[in-house]
């Protein structure tokens, strides 16, 4: 038993150091922007197509990962893809144009649509239900750091470096990875899928994409008939491919996992409450800087305390878990969560750095808490054949509701907004309606059973079954 769980934290922490470069990367190019426009002579908003690029990229490929990953063995897959995400950065670093530049970007998303998805599948086939929290605690710790450093890095780099460099530094962490991966990793192979899905992956790819996009456009562009237009699309492709994987016998996409009890309620509460935590994300440095009129450095410090409570929160999630189980944290930790974004209505001139501080420490353990079990209840009673279509479905709808948040949080603000300035009043009732949303995603788990993924959880010794003499 100490063999194999040692094994399982071996090679999560591999996959851990595909989450750092992923989180990292996404994270360190908002800081240095300016930087990067400039050495192309265009300006910040044309050079944001990178991130455009990227995210783009991630929502369409990412349904592609789990067939890949029966089809080829997740242990090929995953190191390919940080393979081919270190080229990628290699391309963005030594760009000399900025199409150069955007496309690099939008084949780095390529891979790291394939390294999350497989990364966790890996981790799901390599621990027991048991060590399954533990084990992702691990992955996800050295995420949080990357996005810790990442702002941090990206400004250090474009101030008394180069840009470049911000890229250039995924190689050495990426080839630690292939070598990891090659010496310490067993091949997994789930079941066979030889036929692929072309016209689910059209279907899927244009709906997905199209709704980042329009809802990315919505969140930054003052016109909206495109964005409208691209919403429209993206919706009426995802009815078609809503359709087509109904009747298709060799599906992208498994639509039957929403017949399990446990990852609907997962899948449809992690969508909320993401989409909540990324419009939180979006509206708290507006309120610090415009509202409360804090310079970017207190405002990015205030920020950076919300994610050290996410990274001391990594730790505690096991226990906590087995203590209390997967109903009782997601409904009474929803409600705290929830609240930790109501309390920055009460925000003001008068309110202290501390009590703010404070208030965001406490909000970024509570909403990193339900993250870990939202994270972890959707594979519950997942069957092994069904694990890499499960992790398939369960990122994808990651860029969605991120993006949906931040539109959603931006057009609210927009519509509100008095001859284009923001005032206490607009940003108080957009963090109402954000904290209502966070509350509502832990409706869904009212109806859960109470015992519900103990296994995962650890709450109750696995049953063992013996065969009758």
């Amino acid at each position: 038993m100490d063999k194999l769980q040692g094994k399982s934290t071996i090679v999560a922490l591999i996959v851990a150091s595909a989450y750092f470069m992923e989180n990292f990367d996404g994270t360190v190019i908002t800081t240095a922007l300016p930087s990067i426009a400039g050495s192309f002579a265009s300006s910040a908003p044309a050079a944001s197509a990178g991130i455009t690029a990227y995210m783009f990229a991630v929502a369409i490929f990412i349904p592609v990962s789990g067939w890949l990953a029966d089809r080829y063995g997740s242990k090929t897959v995953f190191r390919a893809a940080i393979g081919l995400f270190m080229l990628a950065s290699m391309l963005c670093g030594v760009s000399a144009t900025l199409a150069e530049f955007t496309a690099a970007r939008a084949l780095q998303g390529m891979s790291g649509a394939m390294m999350l998805p497989v990364g966790r599948l890996i981790v799901l086939r390599s621990t027991s239900r048991a060590e399954y929290v533990r084990a992702m605690s691990l992955v996800t710790m050295p995420g949080v750091v990357g996005q810790i450093m990442g702002p941090l890095l990206g400004g250090f780099f474009a101030s008394y470096l180069t840009w470049r460099w911000i890229f250039f530094v995924n190689l050495p962490i990426g080839l630690l990875g292939v070598g990891l991966v090659t010496w310490l990793m067993d091949e997994q192979a789930g079941e066979v899928r030889s036929r692929f899905d072309w016209w689910g992956a059209c279907l899927v790819g244009v709906a997905v994409g199209c709704l980042i996009a329009g809802l990315s456009m919505l969140a930054s562009s003052p016109g909206i008939s495109i964005a409208a237009l691209l919403t429209v699309v993206g919706s009426v492709s995802g009815a078609l491919a809503v359709r087509h994987l109904k009747a298709c016998p060799h599906p992208l996409l498994e639509l039957r996992l929403l017949a399990k009890a446990t990852f609907a309620r997962g899948a449809s509460g992690t969508f909320l409450f993401r989409l909540a935590a990324s419009a939180f994300g979006f509206v708290l440095p507006l309120l610090l800087q415009i509202v409360l009129g804090m310079k970017p450095f207190v405002a990015g410090v205030l920020v950076f305390s919300s994610a050290l409570g996410a990274f001391v929160m990594k730790g505690s999630a096991p226990p906590i878990l087995r203590r209390f189980g997967f109903r009782s944290v997601l409904l009474c930790n929803g409600a705290l969560s929830a609240l930790s974004i109501l309390v920055c209505m009460g925000f003001g001139l008068a309110t202290s750095l501390l009590v703010i501080a404070v208030a965001l420490l406490a909000g970024g353990f509570a909403r990193s808490l339900q993250f870990a079990a939202l994270n972890a209840v959707v594979y519950a009673d997942v069957e092994p054949a069904l694990m890499s279509a499960a992790t398939s479905f369960a990122s994808m709808l990651q860029p969605l509701a991120s993006a949906a948040g931040i539109a959603a949080s931006a057009l609210l603000l927009r519509v509100m907004s008095t001859h284009g300035r923001l005032s206490a009043l607009d940003m108080r009732i957009t963090l109402f309606v954000i904290g209502a949303i966070a509350l509502g995603a832990a409706w869904p788990f009212r109806a859960m059973a109470d015992m519900a993924g103990a296994e995962l959880s650890g709450r109750q010794p696995l049953q063992r079954h013996t065969e009758p003499r």
